[in-house]
């Protein structure tokens, strides 16, 4: 069995047992997996924009609140099916992403990872001041709300995203991508259209928050500023994408589910500490794994298939002849 086969079979029986979930019965169970899907999926979106372009962005979260908002107004204002609302939060934030991407991309390094924070806090404001979005009191949204439902959908949105991020990494776009993040004016001079393909990656980071926090919005049943915009969600993303492997394709998925279930372990059990603990535990993982658990453990496997080097010859020795 080759590799790619073998990883093809885990990633199947792995998505058999998480669609078997909720037939257990267990709420709780249920509850911990949609958390794992809802991070990994977030970590997949983050992944094309900082991991793969190398614009580190701590503004994601500004897709993932339009998306819950744009559900609790459709639900509320004009009684649509949630995941109505929550496709069209998608194609939204697609199309908010393109003058936004051309805007915010002409900043680089921290200059772009703080300006997307500060639109996210600025939107966070904003919605505070809007009477239609019900200010700070928030959004309830109808009773009805179906845990399964919401649960089967960010499954499905992990899956898309998972099959993005595989065809990124495998073709043209993934290496253009690649291009930028190494050195964007080499990239330039070689004939790569930094601009149209920076802007591309931002509106695909932007699609994957925006489908999953509709549904977070449907799972919640009640949204507001504060917990919408949430920067423990937004730093927590990229703590798992970064520890899983930053630019990977396996990267995110193992930050997303190894990260999740510690963060919700720790705060079950140290409600008051838990953040403090778990970001304790980033920073020594961080030191231990400086490039992520993937390419370490790739790196690895790598050494250990790699034949030995031959012995150099010894010299030959000759004899002077006297």
């Amino acid at each position: 069995m080759t590799q790619r086969t073998l990883g093809i079979t885990i990633l199947a029986l792995l998505f058999l047992g998480a669609v078997a979930i909720p037939f257990t019965g267990n709420g709780y169970i249920l509850s911990l997996f949609y958390t794992s899907a809802l991070f990994t999926g977030l970590a997949y979106g983050w992944n094309i924009i900082s991991g793969y372009a190398g614009y580190l962005s701590f503004g994601q979260i500004t897709f993932f609140g339009i998306g819950a908002y744009i559900v609790a107004i459709g639900t509320t204002r004009f009684h649509a099916p949630w995941y109505l609302c929550a496709l069209v939060a998608g194609v939204f934030c697609a199309a908010l992403a393109v003058p936004m991407g051309w805007l915010m991309l002409r900043l680089k390094g921290p200059f772009f990872a703080l300006g997307m924070l500060g639109l996210a806090q600025s939107l966070r404001i904003s919605t505070d001041l809007i009477p239609w979005t019900g200010g700070a009191d928030g959004i309830y949204l109808p009773p009805g709300s179906n845990g399964v439902q919401v649960y089967y959908w960010t499954l499905a949105v992990l899956i898309l995203a998972i099959v993005l991020t595989a065809t990124i990494d495998r073709n043209a776009f993934g290496l253009r991508l690649r291009a930028l993040r190494e050195d964007e004016r080499a990239a330039g001079t070689l004939g790569v259209d930094t601009t149209t393909t920076k802007v591309k990656a931002f509106i695909l980071s932007a699609i994957i928050p925006a489908l999953l926090g509709g549904g977070y919005a449907w799972y919640l049943t009640y949204v507001e500023p504060s917990s919408i915009y949430s920067t423990e969600i937004e730093l927590q993303t990229v703590a798992m994408a970064i520890l899983g492997g930053m630019g990977t394709l396996w990267g995110p998925f193992v930050g997303g589910i190894l990260m999740s279930q510690i963060s919700q372990a720790l705060s079950t059990k140290f409600p008051q500490t838990h953040l403090m603990i778990f970001g304790a535990l980033v920073v020594a993982l961080l030191l231990a794994l400086p490039r992520g658990i993937v390419p370490t453990v790739v790196d690895k496997l790598q050494g250990k298939r790699k034949p030995p080097e031959p012995e150099p010859a010894p010299l030959a020795q000759t004899e002077v002849v006297t």
